[in-house]
């Protein structure tokens, strides 16, 4: 059964097949760039793919040939026409990255064509990015005058290293996938012609696996990331917990007889 739901008026999709859920910035008329409406659409997008739709694994990806141009420039007289609206415009961008950071199963970008400001943005909020040989990416804050959001750097400086997130953020220059896969951005870079079954070999191998063990297993490597002793707890109770869990149980009995697991995450 495949779960669908539009947010935004469609400018963000939500669809789910077999664990699989993908979250599609469609807005390819003006590169996938990001309204307002549809920053706050993407937190509702991860919300319902996980607790309704019951998702394994997360993709997020642009529709037509680019991941994203970031947030829509056209909106920044009303949006960031000064301090105060902007950091309620800025709010919303914070709340998208947090949902795709903090998301229960794991994120993956798929990322073709530009991938630039809030989109490199949500790309750095992923957990695993794949990309078309050729795919562009910048951080084009200071370019236009602007600070990045504080909590996106983070991610930025996690994904790319503290030279190479200088680099991005001090120049706003545009760099290559091969470049990005070279520093460690990017999981890999490949020909266009296998980019989607790269990208769907990946998502399977992670969503045939039990979403018990992965939540815990995202929980202790954001532990680690953020040296924070709270979450650390809270992936050890999970992780627990795991070896009382029917998946477990059903894990051990696919092994016992040579076949594939069925998890069902309880």
């Amino acid at each position: 059964m495949i779960f669908e739901h539009d947010f935004a008026g469609g400018l963000i999709r939500a669809t789910c097949s077999d664990g699989i859920g993908m979250i599609a910035i469609s807005n390819p008329d003006r590169k996938n760039a990001v309204t307002a409406a549809m920053w706050r659409a993407i937190p509702q997008a991860a919300r319902i793919l996980t607790d309704e739709a019951h998702a394994h694994v997360i993709v997020l990806r642009g529709t037509g040939v680019d991941f994203s141009a970031g947030a829509d420039i056209s909106e920044f007289d009303s949006v960031r026409k000064n301090s105060e609206t902007a950091v309620a415009y800025e709010a919303l961008n914070s709340r998208a990255f947090e949902a795709i950071r903090h998301c229960r199963v794991p994120t993956i970008a798929a990322i073709r064509g530009i991938c630039y400001g809030g989109g490199f943005g949500l790309a750095a909020a992923c957990d695993l990015r794949i990309a078309e040989k050729g795919a562009r990416f910048s951080v084009p804050a200071a370019r236009l005058g602007i600070a990045y959001p504080a909590d996106a750097v983070q991610d930025i400086v996690n994904a790319l290293g503290q030279q190479m997130a200088k680099v991005a953020l001090f120049t706003g220059a545009s760099m290559s996938s091969e470049k990005m896969a070279a520093v460690g951005f990017l999981l890999e870079e490949v020909e266009a012609s296998v980019f989607d079954g790269e990208v769907s070999a990946l998502t399977h191998a992670i969503a045939a696996n039990a979403p018990i063990a992965l939540h815990a297993s995202k929980l202790a490597i954001r532990a680690v990331i953020e040296q924070d002793g709270d979450l650390l707890r809270e992936a050890e109770v999970i992780g627990a917990e795991t070896f009382d869990s029917a998946d477990y149980a059903e894990g051990r009995a696919a092994f016992a007889e040579r076949r594939k697991p069925h998890f069902t995450g309880k």
